[in-house]
């Protein structure tokens, strides 16, 4: 079975996503027959590249909230970041472009090492203190992965490097009608908007290895929406 993933790595709820993802996995009777790949989808495309801003001010003015409130929404992820077994820093964290993240994950692609880099880059953005839009720190995150570092450097120089695959992942999840992230496509059959509860992800996957119609998730589940939007339950 083959599970597609479409996220971003300035999605917080595509990070807790993923977690819940691979605990609901673990309880699914055929996990070591389940194939995972990333694909791409930006949040904030329009997001000048180069350019970072902090996520409690970008969070306030999205929302029209004071910095006080912002930083409660914050908490709110961080909260369930943790119960997932994740690290989540509230404060010092920044907002950005997101492509050259997604091309060099498709160069990880190419060399077996995807899932490798995907789960670096999720820790570095939220759980450390190390950011994402900085290229130096992508290629560390590169290598850290198993990566060549003079490859890594040589996409990051050139901005048409595994652009056409980052473009491709986004028009399929327009075609597939996925307007929030994260989305989960199972063998190109069923999809699971959200950031599901663990149980809902291995009945899916029980569901869908044996052929049968999945039942709808219940609905609210926290995603984000392109512009970087996260929503928030009650907020």
């Amino acid at each position: 079975m083959r599970v597609e993933f479409w996220a971003d790595i300035a999605c917080p709820w595509c990070y807790v996503g993923k977690a819940r993802f691979t605990q609901g996995l673990a309880e699914f009777a055929h996990r070591d027959q389940v194939e995972i790949v990333f694909r791409s989808f930006e949040l904030d495309p329009n997001s000048p590249k180069g350019v970072s801003a902090p996520v409690v001010e970008m969070l306030a003015e999205k929302y029209g909230r004071t910095l006080d409130e912002a930083r409660g929404m914050e908490e709110h992820v961080a909260a369930s970041a943790r119960a997932a077994g994740l690290t989540y820093r509230t404060e010092g964290r920044d907002h950005g472009n997101t492509f050259d993240i997604h091309r060099l994950l498709h160069l990880a692609a190419a060399r077996g090492r995807q899932e490798e880099l995907l789960d670096l880059a999720y820790r570095a953005n939220f759980g450390e203190e190390r950011s994402v839009f900085d290229a130096e720190v992508l290629v560390t995150l590169a290598v850290e992965a198993g990566l060549e570092e003079a490859e890594a450097r040589a996409v990051l120089a050139d901005d048409s490097a595994y652009a056409a695959e980052v473009r491709a992942d986004e028009r399929e999840a327009a075609e597939l009608g996925a307007n929030a992230v994260p989305f989960f496509v199972l063998d190109r059959r069923y999809g699971i908007s959200g950031g599901q509860p663990a149980e809902v992800f291995t009945r899916a996957l029980e569901q869908a290895w044996a052929g049968r119609e999945v039942e709808q998730p219940a609905a609210g589940a926290e995603a984000c929406e392109p512009d970087g939007a996260c929503a928030v339950p009650g907020a």
